[in-house]
């Protein structure tokens, strides 16, 4: 099977879809015991909700899931938010800290980059060549990240998270009025709480793409999971929360589709 899925589109937008797959290879799927098997951590329905927003738009879609490895972390390895609990390249455990292999079978450093090469290498050749592709045609591109993950993980932070979590690592990835149009619109969308730049900041797909001098801007979309499904297996798309949220979504894409640089 195709490990990516590519649509083309010639607007500026690109959308990466990062952690909707659920597939997994046999030789993986042999490794990973009752837990991992349940790949809880999935962004569960995200390319759904998002399908048939805004017209003409790019996105690149990796199927294989998060378990086999995670195209959004530094394929170096080194952690994206240092001194806090998060998942690796190659998740040893789900969100709740829980181990996700049969004993013994953890990747080695082999397997590691056998994995990073097959898939992680080749999703970002994708993504990059399609920004590379619609920047020759505006001189500029935008690339929003989709995510999603449940409102309640205390492993990995305290509390309820906000419903949408942008991430531009600060304003670093972005124009500032990227950054600023879209916190307004999600601050002022009724029912539904927001936060810039708090857990979430952006993973490495967004730090490492986003260049404005270069002309890629880049922002995260972390939504929290309770906003458009149930928060349980077996992971139920809840047509009427998603309509009332794909109503703010489609503003927030029709709004970077149309942004041009100052």
């Amino acid at each position: 099977m195709s490990w990516i899925d590519v649509s083309q589109g010639d607007s500026p937008l690109v959308l990466g879809l990062p952690h909707t797959g659920t597939h997994i290879p046999e030789d993986c799927r042999a490794r990973l015991n009752e837990t991992g098997r349940a790949i809880a951590d999935t962004d569960w329905h995200i390319h759904t909700l998002y399908n048939g927003l805004v017209p003409d738009l790019t996105t690149v879609r990796t199927n294989v899931h998060r378990y086999v490895i995670d195209v959004n972390r530094d394929p170096s390895g080194n952690s994206l938010y240092p001194g806090q609990n998060t998942t690796g390249l190659c998740p040893l455990t789900d969100f709740d800290g829980r181990a996700i292999h049969l004993d013994g079978q953890e990747p080695d450093a082999a397997e590691i980059e056998h994995r990073r090469a097959t898939y992680h290498a080749t999703y970002h050749l994708a993504l990059a060549t399609e920004l590379e592709r619609i920047k020759s045609i505006h001189g500029f591109a935008v690339l929003y990240d989709c995510h999603s993950i449940r409102s309640r993980i205390p492993f990995l932070f305290d509390g309820v998270l906000p419903d949408f979590n942008i991430g531009t690592n600060s304003g670093a990835t972005c124009a500032p009025d990227i950054e600023s149009k879209i916190s307004e619109m999600c601050e002022k969308s009724n029912n539904y709480s927001t936060i810039l730049n708090g857990r979430f900041k952006g993973g490495w797909t967004t730090r490492h793409y986003g260049q404005p001098a270069y002309g890629i801007h880049a922002i995260q979309m972390e939504l929290a999971q309770s906003t458009y499904m149930h928060e349980a297996p077996p992971w139920t798309y809840d047509t009427d929360r998603a309509s009332r949220l794909r109503t703010h979504l489609k503003t927030i894409l029709e709004t970077l589709s149309n942004w041009r640089p100052s």
